[in-house]
């Protein structure tokens, strides 16, 4: 019988594995470990190519007693952070035995934790003001203002404001939950956006004028069709429109204009344009690549006075997703704002073009 050797054994592991022997030095890694690592580090001190301190004392400790720990290890993959967590074990007995170490990545599990944290906190911060402000109005109204007709109705008219926000968060939230249930099933019915973004404007004319603003229409002649959901593809589009209502030039124009199909390349395909454009002050450039980020906002007070949720872009990026599409956002501080979703035209979806 033909015994493996450690390094063999090692090697032959999907885990980053790690050998120390008495001597203290790494005498063993696997190719996995090789990558977190490098090839330079076997035969040194594992002190000079470890470094970090809590991994350290672990090591020390189960040199010292034998028993088993565990311990986290934080490295760099590129441009990001990564995270694993380390067995240490003894292989032997005594303190001339061998020290393996195994390491696990946690890093996307230990991301999505604390997306989950961040979360609930953000969704708690969120309801926590407007419910306060409930409870507050509430407690005046049955006692000092309980015969004030005039306070009455004021604090009536902040609860009814307060309520309604409380409303849209939760119709965002389980929004956002149902895109995401649905993100990996791509809708296949045939959805006409040029015929969709006039409904849109019609809808929402008279929000425009509440605003003092005019929504503007650029079609093609001939219908534009896209594999869609047209219920979320309205979604999409109510969405945009309505941002730049709220935050555009008081007075100004909101265009919406939709493209006829032509070869996109961030799509590789033949596909469709349909660009939101206002005449706002802008959006700052470093702010940009967040605008998609639940609950991120540029200005947080004029948000939530305009009634903003923080969640609107969240759910248009999920539904352009679930659509094979692209959002590309282009602002500059007093130039307004393009808001353009790019989704493969119906006859790319159903193979019906040929790309040179």
């Amino acid at each position: 019988m033909v015994q493996a050797s450690p390094a063999q054994i090692a090697a032959a592991l999907p885990l980053p594995v790690m050998l120390i022997g008495a001597d203290e030095r790494i005498a063993a890694v696997n190719p996995a470990a090789v990558a977190l690592f490098g090839p330079e580090a076997e035969g040194r001190h594992y002190i000079t190519a470890l470094r970090q301190p809590a991994l350290l004392d672990t090591i020390e400790a189960v040199q010292g007693d034998g028993t088993p720990r565990t311990t986290r290890y934080l490295g760099r993959s590129g441009d990001r952070d990564t995270t694993f967590s380390v067995t240490v074990a003894r292989a032997g007995t005594g303190r001339q035995a061998a020290i393996v170490l195994t390491f696990e990545d946690r890093t996307a599990i230990e991301a999505a934790s604390r997306m989950r944290r961040d979360f609930v906190a953000n969704v708690s911060h969120e309801l926590r003001t407007p419910l306060t402000a409930l409870l507050g109005f509430i407690e005046t109204l049955r006692g000092p203002a309980r015969d004030d007709a005039g306070a009455r109705d004021r604090f009536l008219t902040t609860m009814q404001r307060e309520a309604a926000r409380m409303a849209r968060l939760v119709e965002d939230l389980l929004s956002l939950s149902r895109v995401e249930e649905n993100e990996r099933m791509r809708p296949m019915d045939e959805v006409d956006l040029c015929a969709l973004a006039q409904s849109v404007a019609t809808a929402l004319a008279p929000v425009a004028e509440g605003a003092g603003a005019r929504i503007e229409v650029e079609v093609p002649p001939a219908p534009v069709m896209v594999a869609g959901d047209a219920g979320q593809l309205r979604q999409v589009l109510n969405n945009l429109v309505e941002n730049a209502i709220k935050y555009g030039r008081p007075g100004g124009r909101v265009l919406m204009r939709v493209s006829a199909p032509k070869v996109e390349p961030s799509l590789r395909s033949e596909g469709v344009r349909i660009e939101v454009i206002d005449e706002g002050e802008g959006i700052a450039a470093h702010h940009i690549p967040r605008l998609t980020e639940r609950f991120y906002r540029v200005d947080t007070h004029r948000s939530r006075e305009v009634g903003g949720t923080g969640l609107g872009l969240a759910i248009v990026k999920h539904i352009v997703n679930r659509h094979r599409g692209r959002l590309r956002i282009e602002s500059a501080p007093g130039k307004g704002s393009t808001f353009a979703v790019i989704l493969p035209s119906s006859a790319a979806v159903h193979g019906t073009v040929r790309m040179s």
